[in-house]
């Protein structure tokens, strides 16, 4: 079997309220890559502004930006001048009063490929993203692109395997998490570990469960909660890209910027299939109380 490798950048960075800044570091960073011979650049969820889920406020819904934009405009123009597939993340403005958090894809050619809306929606001390966000309604469905077919999911929806199977089983030859995760700067350091422990684990478990390499971008630094009211966020970066067999091809720091490459076999997965059969092995017979809440 031909061996398919895609050489794949992931970028960690800390943003400011400097938007324009956010931008032009984050283009400076994709050209970078696009020179070492990368043809898919993954950028971090909301990768434009600071994280402004902290605080509930009305006006931070002026940070939403219509799909298409000047804001889309910049990335879909950088993918085609560079001839690389481009993964974006946004805070859709689809009509007054309603909002989604939004993944864009921009393949090589500067064409729209497909889009995600972020499907699971926490709501949770810090990040109050069901006040903004309305839930997707696009289901989970894997995006065709020059480099392959891309199971794009967001942050919190890296937590359930279902979404993972879904894309896997839609076709999906790689997934993909743009986040924005982070400690509680007050929580002990034991804490923090498992927490962090724990989203590197579950999402090696999507690889390893789905035989597919997963690629996971985080933001990094500490962000204040605007309204003072607790301690602010320190985002632990630690971007990963993990083989499927959950192996580890590639980690970044947890306190500081980084553009990770990785050379990432597509092909591969075929013959962990073959190994693993764990598709073959379901019992879709057996399954049916997946779709309800709970069977209690």
């Amino acid at each position: 079997m031909k061996e398919n490798i895609l050489r794949t950048a992931l970028i960690q960075q800390h943003n400011t309220e400097d938007i324009e800044r956010n931008r032009r570091c984050l283009c400076e960073k994709i050209r970078a890559a696009a020179s070492a011979g990368v043809k898919l650049i993954v950028n971090q969820e909301l990768h434009d502004t600071l994280y402004f889920c902290q605080t509930e406020n009305v006006d931070l819904c002026n940070l939403a930006v219509d799909i298409p934009s000047p804001a889309t405009d910049l990335y879909a123009s950088l993918a085609r001048e560079l001839s690389v597939v481009i993964v974006t993340s946004f805070f859709e403005r689809r009509a007054a009063g309603l909002y989604h958090n939004i993944a864009l894809v921009f393949d090589s050619d500067g064409s729209l490929a497909g889009t995600y809306r972020k499907m699971h929606i926490p709501d949770d001390p810090g990040f109050y993203e069901k006040f903004y966000f309305a839930p997707g309604d696009m289901g989970f469905e894997p995006i065709d692109t020059s480099v392959g077919r891309l199971g794009v999911l967001v942050c919190w929806d890296q937590w359930y395997p279902e979404a993972a199977r879904l894309m896997a089983l839609a076709g999906a030859e790689i997934l993909i998490y743009p986040t924005a995760i982070g400690w509680n700067p007050e929580d002990d350091p034991a804490e923090q570990q498992r927490q962090r422990e724990a989203w590197i684990t579950v999402q090696r478990g999507h690889a390893v469960a789905n035989g597919l390499p997963v690629v996971a971008v985080n933001r990094v630094g500490f962000e204040a909660d605007p309204s003072g009211t607790s301690a602010g966020i320190r985002f632990w970066g630690s971007s990963f890209v993990a083989g499927p067999q959950g192996e580890i091809l590639s980690l970044g720091p947890n306190d500081a910027e980084a553009v990770l490459v990785a050379d990432i076999s597509l092909s591969r997965s075929e013959q962990v299939r073959r190994w693993w059969p764990f598709l073959r092995d379901r019992r879709i017979d057996a399954y049916s109380g997946l779709t309800q809440r709970f069977l209690k």
